[in-house]
């Protein structure tokens, strides 16, 4: 009980004086012990009825029945099961505890007894069992009480309730039955199972392991679909929790249930087509569940392509295709949040499968004779809507169609025909019978009749998608001429011309207040620029055609160091001159890689043009980049906020404390940003590698070099030196210059120079350290020549060495051979001279075999002795040989015959003493 010790010392100090907490205390006691102790059920009953209500008005007796009450009230549940008077009041008063109270405001950080009870409440053991067991009861208000609590203790303490109710044997079937019951009693259990969903991942497989899926549906058809009530949207709720991330409660939805069910809530019935609050929450947690079926399942997950693409498959089949394009598009009266949730799906429901992506660009939309394709009307949402999110949204499925889709490019592109002045600027109630080249066409250049560029704006977005990874369409529209606004402004010009002229109309235009400012429309220039970028980006027919007007340049540079705009923009522009440099094809002087890179270098700075790629890193746009448009979960604490969509754009516009526009980081995504980075890589190695070499030479013959008529042999040397000269100190010039820009660069490139350091340090000393590593690189091969020469050396001499000590065995073999033979020789004598002693043997034949043996003994020794020579100065030459080259490598030949020689000396003395 030290955990109730503490909480009633918190009582005490929450009630601020002794006496204010006595008299609480012992009111509360008083009612506790009367309904414990009490003789009289009447009076145990008034007793719980008064201890309710004072929990339920005062915040102090909500703190001092936390300290004592619970295990009063809790043996009333376990014990008086049959007064269903006391059990519904003890449920009363245990809900009243564990309910904030609303009108007893207090300091932010005074304690908070609802929350504190909840926390003892949940720790009581065997509280949540003795709980689930009250749902078995008859009475409708004992359940309908306990399902309101257990949904109070879910709420401030979730994770204790979940780890019980999974302990507890058939705890979440109870739930489950639930759902079968009563009306009211079935909504507070739908949405205690919310609440428990959430997270929960064991409690979500049982959920759906008793079959929640059908239950839900039936639910739903009950209620009226989306005209139907919170109930609806507690289902849907509900669902989400099952399959968010969840391949295989899809896989089971889809096999059991089907989608038709999911369509049929996207239909809108009736003819007035109203859409309250409670139907736009609805729809929106319908669209939400298309969309985590769109998702197909967690990124880790192996199986959630396959099961995206079937669910795409499967949707389209249910002609969910043609709802949201009725939600999305020709239901202009349906709320913005719906529209744009719709959009979205219909993005998500085209990209990476091609049957879909040919089967929107097949749907018209429209009666008879009014019908036009689907893309041309989700291009006129773009154009013409006043909702920031809603072109997102919109822009978003242009994404995706051209996505990896180079068909479906080059379609749209083909479309892109010049029309006269006149035509292009047709009033916006003809557009339906406009191509989508045209309407495209019109969008862009739709700023010089009203001095807008919003419009021009969203145009060049779409564009960029049509151009994105496609030379063909580059190729294409690079070939479009516009009419200019008027005859006395000049004849037609390129596309892209036209478009690096309203980049820089933006940033001098006024905005829709009708005040100016120096970094204009926010948006309008990144946008533009990404759509240059995007154009540049490997085609050299782009970059030549965005060269060929001088003022580009100019400009470019301008607005890579304004320093009024903002780093997105300047880096971007920074990208858009690299692009100029590393896919510039052409030869002609000042338009050239060299001469581009010389002028950033005159007029920024390499220095400073590097920087801005960095400062670009670090904007809110880039730092903010996310691979997915963000999608929040719809519960109930949110639904209204996220149904008034309307209102969100305006706030966080005004609101945004950031430089940069926030509609920027829902248009630049992880791929647009990871592409840049890329791009910054290889422009940052380019331009390095052209300051470390100069301009590739040119294979004519100047003239200065011809010797021309009637100049003498000398004359013509002399002045070829002068040239030769001459062409020496412009080439230091140009070394000198390179070295120190090289140099500067690497010194302050930033982190993202680190590559680049390495690969280079200047130009003079580039070349010094050039010559001086392949000297290096010589000498070290020589020494790895010289070691293996020493080494094969080194064996030799070992091999000598063991040949030597082999030799000098011999040579104690013959040794010792020879002393035999004396000593047989001596005992033969011996043996002689005793035969004479004996007179058995003449003289005559004594002395003979005596000299033979003699003879033939020598005549051996004399043999072995000769071969033994010969071989001993064969190798007294090869040791020769070597001693001589190892003086040579450096070695101490003494050093290494060291020790040979003393070995042998010994049988020779041994010899000459014998």
């Amino acid at each position: 009980m030290d955990l109730v010790s503490k909480y009633q010392g918190v009582v005490g100090r929450v009630f601020g004086n002794e006496n204010s907490s006595s008299n609480e205390d012992s009111y509360v006691e008083r009612l506790l012990d009367r309904i414990s102790n009490g003789v009289k059920a009447e009076d145990r009953r008034t007793a719980i009825v008064e201890l309710q209500s004072v929990v339920t008005e005062s915040r102090a007796a909500q703190l001092a029945f936390g300290a004592m009450g619970f295990p009063v009230l809790l043996t009333v549940l376990k014990e008086e099961r049959d007064d269903v008077e006391m059990v519904r009041g003890a449920l009363e008063t245990l809900l009243s505890a564990l309910n904030p109270i609303e009108h007893a405001k207090g300091p932010k950080n005074e304690i908070q007894p609802a929350l504190m009870n909840s926390d003892l409440l949940s720790r009581e053991v065997g509280s949540i069992s003795l709980f689930l067991s009250l749902l078995s009861e008859e009475d409708f208000y004992v359940r309908y009480y306990t399902l309101q609590l257990l949904t109070a203790l879910l709420t401030n303490s979730p994770n204790r309730l979940q780890e019980a109710i999974l302990t507890i044997p058939r705890g979440i079937t109870r739930l489950m039955d639930m759902l079968m019951d009563r009306e009211v009693i079935r909504n507070e259990a739908l949405l205690l199972l919310t609440y428990l969903t959430r997270e929960a991942e064991e409690i979500q497989k049982i959920v759906v392991f008793e079959g929640v899926f059908e239950k839900i549906f039936s639910i739903i058809r009950e209620e009226g679909g989306s005209e139907g009530g919170v109930v609806v949207q507690d289902c849907l709720e509900l669902m989400n929790n099952l399959i968010r991330n969840n391949a295989s409660h899809q896989v089971l939805l889809r096999e059991t249930m089907g989608f038709d069910p999911l369509i049929s809530i996207l239909k809108l019935r009736g003819s007035t087509y109203k859409f309250t609050q409670q139907k736009t929450i609805n729809l929106l947690s319908v669209l939400e569940t298309i969309n985590l079926l769109l998702n197909g399942g967690q990124e880790a997950d192996p199986g959630k392509d396959n099961n995206s693409l079937t669910n795409k498959t499967v949707l389209v089949q249910k002609k969910v295709l043609d709802h949201l394009l009725m939600l999305g598009v020709e239901s202009q009266w349906a709320p913005v949040a719906v529209r744009c949730a719709s959009l979205r799906c219909i993005g998500d429901l085209v990209v990476n499968h091609p049957n879909n992506r040919d089967a929107l660009a097949s749907k018209v939309l429209g009666e008879e004779p009014q019908v036009e394709p689907a893309l041309n009307s989700i291009l006129r949402v773009i154009l013409r809507t006043a909702s920031m999110q809603e072109f997102i949204a919109a822009d978003y499925i242009f994404k995706s169609f051209c996505e990896k889709n180079p068909d479906g490019q080059t379609m749209l592109a083909s479309t892109l025909i010049p029309q006269p002045h006149s035509i292009n600027h047709t009033p916006r109630d003809e557009e339906i019978n406009m191509s989508f080249g045209s309407m495209l066409l019109q969008g862009l250049t739709w700023s010089e009749s009203d001095g807008d560029l919003e419009t021009c704006c969203r145009a060049a977005s779409v564009l960029s998608h049509l151009l994105k990874d496609n030379i063909i369409c580059k190729e294409r529209v690079l070939q479009l001429e516009l009419e200019a606004p008027m005859p006395s402004l000049g004849g037609p010009e390129p596309l892209m011309q036209r478009m690096v002229k309203y980049l820089a109309l933006a940033s001098s235009m006024k905005s829709k207040d009708g005040q100016t400012s120096s970094s204009g429309y926010l948006h309008a220039q990144p946008i533009i620029l990404k759509l240059l970028v995007l154009w540049l980006s490997d085609c050299p027919s782009a970059v030549q055609c965005f060269l060929d007007s001088r003022p580009h340049l100019t400009y470019l540079l301008e607005l890579v160091s304004n320093p009024t705009a903002t780093a997105c923009i300047r880096g971007l522009a920074a990208v858009l001159l690299g692009e100029c440099v590393i896919y510039n094809k052409t030869t002609d002087s000042g338009k050239d890689p060299f001469s581009i890179v010389d002028a950033i270098s005159q007029k920024v700075g390499l220095t400073s043009y590097f920087l801005k790629f960095d400062e670009m890193h670090k904007s809110s746009v880039f730092n903010s980049a996310k691979s997915a448009m963000p999608r929040k979960s719809l519960t109930r604490s949110n639904a209204a906020s996220m149904a008034e969509i309307e209102d969100v754009d305006e706030k966080e516009t005004t609101d945004q404390k950031s430089e940069d526009h926030p509609l920027l980081v829902l248009m630049f995504d992880l791929q647009f940003v990871s592409f840049v980075k890329d791009l910054e890589a290889n422009i940052r190695e380019q331009i390095v590698e052209i300051y470390s070499h100069p301009k590739s030479q040119v294979a004519v013959v100047p003239a200065e070099l011809e010797q021309t008529s009637g100049e003498s042999d000398g004359e013509y040397i002399k002045r070829l030196k002068m040239f030769v000269e001459k062409q020496c100190h412009e080439i230091q010039d140009i070394l000198s210059r390179n070295a120190t820009l090289a140099e500067d660069l690497a010194k302050t490139g930033g982190s993202g120079l680190s590559q680049i350091e390495n690969r280079a340090s200047g130009g003079s000393e580039r070349v010094q350290v050039e010559s001086l590593r392949q000297e290096l690189q010589e000498a070290t091969q020589r020494i790895e020549i010289l070691k293996a020469e020493k080494a094969k050396i080194e064996s030799e001499a070992s091999n000598y060495r063991s040949l030597a000590v082999k030799m000098e065995s011999d040579l104690q073999s013959l040794s010792d051979a020879y002393n035999s033979l004396e000593q047989a020789n001596f005992q033969l004598e011996r043996e002689v001279k005793a035969l004479k002693s004996g007179g058995a043997t003449p003289d005559l034949d004594i002395e003979a075999i005596k000299a033979e043996a003699r003879e033939e003994a020598q005549k051996e020794s004399e043999v072995e002795l000769n071969d033994l020579l010969v071989c001993l100065g064969q190798e007294q030459s090869k040791v020769e040989k070597l001693s001589t080259r190892l003086m040579e490598l450096g070695e101490d030949v003494d050093k290494l015959l060291d020790g040979i020689g003393d070995e042998t000396e010994l049988p020779e003395d041994d010899e000459e003493e014998d």
